[in-house]
């Protein structure tokens, strides 16, 4: 039996993938590269995005309208979250919930065998220490813990991963160290939310970083996505625990909007003046700080007056990524059943803040040419050459260097998302 895996979405559910394909590979089940080699299909499905979910629900009719005779399992969270509308689009296939992994070669050789299996539901397995197959040896993912303490009246991720279910520091630690071990030089700590880490069980999200980063050999700890809610009462043994050399000095804080009455009613659970005050902390103490903020334009009640808010926030803290999203109506979302705006306001906003995103970015990283940056080289260009990732996170594009290695880099050039350098040979 052959199997072919597809993966959309996050870094969490590329380590979902990962965990399948181990399974597999565990249960002597053969993975391969292509649909055509396949006899079993499994696509590991995003749900966070409409685009998204359009693209996998599309996907999916495709593979049933071009490849009858495979068979097609669906994971990740559309299974969760809109099993009425994969049941309807797909009733022959067969389905794997992000908290049923370890039962994913039985439901691929039910699958192949023409039955359809369907493991979904939540559950509290810790998925630390499960087998990973990864296309990249250099980078290893690791999730710390799943599910949030949240209640964003926007998001529908939250009901595919369930409530808080941290995976104990020690178990984290030693996986890390494996990984290490066998020659991974970037380990990447992700959840929906790492602030919310150790909120449940009792132990730090500052402790968690400072042991891994603490761990024997040359190599950087970057530390997924945090919301600013959870962050506000371990801010400043976080920042201690990212001063570590070995810790990107990178973080990645969604914002959503800079009005106060718009993250009231998204259910946040912070204000703007919170918000600011962890962004000063964090640049105080670590002045050369890349910050990636989401920011969600056109949520229903999002007036111009609270838009101009959210430009006025970005112009003041000049974030280094800006990752913005049109609003859409998510399946369960508290917020679908308000009226959205009308799409040509949605569009010009989205357009404005594009404007002043390329702007803010590039001139951000425009600070940098000249300088000579520390990079590790993570993984080939997709147009020729090398991407290296300097110690604030920030992406290099060198012509030629060794995948895993650290080098020096002289910066040349800047645009909105990247850079270009030239390796130094010492």
């Amino acid at each position: 039996m052959r199997v072919y895996i597809e993966s959309y979405g996050c870094t969490f559910n590329k380590a979902d993938a990962q965990i399948i394909a181990g399974i597999l590979k565990e249960n002597k089940i053969d993975l391969v590269d292509s649909i055509e080699e396949s006899d079993v299909i499994i696509l590991n499905t995003c749900y966070v995005k409409l685009p998204t979910e359009n693209k996998v629900v599309y996907k999916i009719q495709q593979l049933q309208e071009n490849y009858p005779e495979k068979k097609i399992v669906v994971s990740g969270c559309m299974v969760e979250i809109d099993p009425e509308k994969l049941e309807k689009i797909g009733p022959n296939c067969s389905w794997i919930g992000p908290h049923q992994l370890n039962k994913s070669a039985q439901v691929v050789e039910s699958a192949y065998c023409g039955e359809i299996m369907r493991e979904y539901g939540l559950s509290k397995d810790s998925k630390v220490g499960l087998p990973k197959i990864s296309d990249d040896e250099h980078v290893h993912i690791i999730q710390i813990c799943e599910g949030c303490l949240g209640a964003c009246s926007f998001c529908c991720t939250r009901f595919a991963r369930g409530p808080l279910n941290s995976y104990s520091i020690s178990d984290i630690k030693q996986e890390a160290k494996k990984a290490i071990e066998n020659g991974a030089s970037e380990i990447q700590l992700t959840a929906q939310d790492t602030a919310a880490f150790g909120k449940d069980s009792g132990e730090k999200l500052s402790n968690l970083i400072k042991e891994v980063a603490n761990l024997d050999g040359d190599f950087r700890v970057r530390v997924g996505m945090m919301h600013p809610k959870n962050l506000l009462d371990d801010v400043d043994d976080v920042i201690d625990a990212m001063k570590h050399p070995n810790v990107y000095s990178f973080i990645h804080l969604p914002v959503q909007s800079g009005s106060d009455k718009v993250l009231s009613e998204m259910k946040r659970g912070h204000s703007v003046s919170q918000y600011l005050n962890i962004i000063s902390k964090f640049k105080s103490e670590i002045p050369d700080l890349t910050l990636a903020v989401d920011i969600i334009v056109g949520y229903p009640t999002e007036s111009d007056d609270d838009f101009m808010l959210t430009v006025k926030l970005l112009e003041e803290i000049k974030p280094s990524l800006i990752h913005l999203s049109k609003y859409q109506h998510r399946k369960g979302a508290i917020s679908s059943s308000l009226k959205e705006i009308p799409h040509e306001i949605m569009k010009k906003r989205s357009k404005y803040l594009s404007n002043i995103k390329s702007k803010i970015t590039e001139e951000e990283n425009k600070e940098l040419v000249g300088s000579i940056q520390n990079a590790l080289v993570t993984e080939r260009g997709s147009k020729g050459g090398f991407i290296a990732k300097t110690d604030s996170y920030i992406p290099v594009i060198i012509k030629d260097a060794n995948i895993g290695t650290f080098v020096k880099v002289k910066i040349k050039q800047a645009t909105s998302t990247y850079l270009k350098g030239d390796l130094l040979v010492e």
